[in-house]
């Protein structure tokens, strides 16, 4: 009996569901900056790339599915790496001492 690919690849994925989010939900908050950097870093690559599929083929038509692709994952890298840079300046402003008003 064999196993359809299908069906293998998707058991692995949705393993790897599981697994991520065991593992990002046991980081520790002293690890969470750290962590949120190496992210935005990857994301920074992954919107090199994506400009450069954005660019490729022809310059006829616009709408083909390397520029649609490629703008696709700008856009969400984009946002990722602002909310990553939002969410690592708060878990910063954790960390500093509050300043007591002198009244």
């Amino acid at each position: 009996m064999e196993i359809d690919p299908f069906i293998f690849r998707l058991s692995i994925f949705i393993l790897s569901i599981f697994i991520g989010y065991y593992v990002v939900w046991s980081v520790t908050p002293s690890l969470h900056t750290p962590l949120m950097s190496v992210t935005n870093a990857i994301s920074s690559v992954i919107i090199v790339g994506a400009i450069i599929a954005g660019l490729a083929g022809n310059s006829d038509n616009v709408l083909t599915t390397s520029n649609v692709l490629g703008f696709l994952a700008i856009s969400l890298a984009a946002v990722n790496i602002f909310g990553g840079f939002l969410v690592t300046q708060r878990m910063l402003q954790m960390y500093k001492k509050k300043k007591k008003d002198k009244q």
